[in-house]
């Protein structure tokens, strides 16, 4: 059962409850990110998810972690390039106290100087962590690459040299700007007692007060295209071939993801088969949407020897080509649909997963979406729109290659003639 509030200052509560199940998990939204930063502001949104654990005015980081563990809870936070999100997962008996705990992190850190040049050094080594994972590295480049200098295109983590410069002053004055109830969506999904839960979610979240300040608006992102390679001493060469997707609620998003399904989403789709199955030149290919409110992208990764890379790139264009001009089969489409209604149920059998969910569909398309509705979506997904959709993003002239390891651009420029 699914129900909505507004709390008196502005903050959405969205909730579902979940009889068979013994699990609650809790999540608070803000809609900022990585693009919502200012230039000398990289990585200052996810640096302040770390920053938010480490000490609240009534409890050090060591009793807030002492405090999950004696819960049986999973906490934690992570930050994309549109929001920032704090979880706790419990049984439910052990709700009270964990909202308590959120609610606690949410309001009352105090980014403490201390604490905060420690964690310089963790976000620091995690920010290297990346630079050490070529996959990972790679398609951080290659949305800097796509999306040029637009503030999507950012990493997440920021620069290194940010970071350091990084005060407490700055991350009260982001804090105060951004993290602000008109931006906030409480989601909360799996067993609970909705006469327990509201006055309590009210008392936890419904007394910091507006901001009184407009909200910072978005501009969109144009889709650039060009190859861009970047060398290093690998024993593979990694590749990226992006395209334009569609934003996160964009009428022929059903579409899309079946399009995607086919082209590179499954071990029965076109790439998986013709570039590991049929001639073994990779282990890892796929392919992915990346959707945002206001713009979209479609993604082909893979990893093979350096002398390969002009093969699986031609062999990448020459499916995309081939998508564009007849689309799919039925078959091809009948499977996609079914892998797109399975992918989709198993994915909510958690109540993280269902958690997720709700405050998305509040935060990009101010509603709750059901699961009925979503399969009828994809059930009404038909041949003639994902061959229309496909000629539409799917324009060869704006695609954009990034690759990473010893490959030479007169190879990959070979492979996509």
């Amino acid at each position: 059962m699914y129900r909505k509030l507004v709390l008196d200052n502005g903050v959405r509560v969205v909730a579902e409850r979940l009889q068979a199940t013994r699990s609650v998990t809790v999540g608070v939204w803000v809609n900022v990110g990585s693009r919502d930063e200012q230039p000398g502001q990289e990585g200052v949104s996810h640096f302040l998810e770390h920053m938010f654990f480490k000490g609240t005015r009534r409890r050090s980081a060591t009793q807030i972690s002492r405090e999950t563990d004696a819960l049986g809870a999973e906490m934690n936070a992570f930050t994309t390039r549109e929001a920032t999100a704090f979880y706790i997962k419990v049984v439910d008996e052990h709700l009270r106290p964990a909202i308590n705990l959120l609610a606690d992190l949410f309001h009352n850190s105090r980014f403490a100087t201390r604490e905060l040049e420690k964690e310089k050094q963790v976000v620091l080594e995690e920010i290297r962590m990346v630079q050490d994972d070529p996959e990972d590295l790679l398609q951080d480049l290659h949305v800097q690459h796509q999306l040029q200098r637009h503030p999507l295109g950012k990493p997440i983590l920021g620069q290194p040299s940010i970071i350091q410069r990084i005060r407490r002053g700055d991350l009260c004055d982001y804090v105060a700007h951004h993290y602000v109830p008109e931006r906030t969506v409480v989601a909360l999904a799996g067993h609970f007692d909705w006469g327990v839960v509201v006055p309590l979610l009210d008392k936890s979240f419904g007394r910091f007060q507006r901001s009184g300040e407009p909200i910072p608006r978005r501009w969109p992102a144009s889709v650039g295209g060009g190859l861009l390679i970047k060398k290093k001493p690998l024993e593979q060469a990694h590749l990226c071939l992006g395209l334009k997707g569609v934003p996160i609620d964009h009428k022929d998003r059903y579409a899309a993801y079946a399009l995607n399904t086919a082209l590179g989403g499954g071990v029965s789709s076109r790439l998986f088969q013709q570039v590991r199955e049929e001639r073994g030149l990779a282990y890892s290919i796929y392919s992915y949407l990346s959707s945002y409110s206001d713009t979209g992208t479609l993604t082909v990764y893979a990893a093979t020897r350096p002398h390969e890379a002009p093969r699986v790139v031609e062999l990448a264009f020459r499916e995309m080509r081939r998508l564009r001009s007849h689309g799919l089969t039925r078959k091809e489409l009948d499977r996609a649909k079914n892998q797109m209604k399975g992918g989709l149920m198993l994915g909510l059998e958690s109540t993280h997963s269902r958690m997720n969910k709700l405050a998305k569909d509040e935060l990009h398309q101010g509603r709750h979406v059901s699961l009925k509705e979503m399969l009828e979506a994809i059930d009404h997904v038909s041949l003639h729109r994902v061959h229309r959709l496909a000629a539409s993003i799917l324009d060869l002239n704006t695609l954009s290659v990034t690759a990473l390891g010893p490959v030479s651009r007169a190879s990959l420029e070979a492979g996509l003639n």
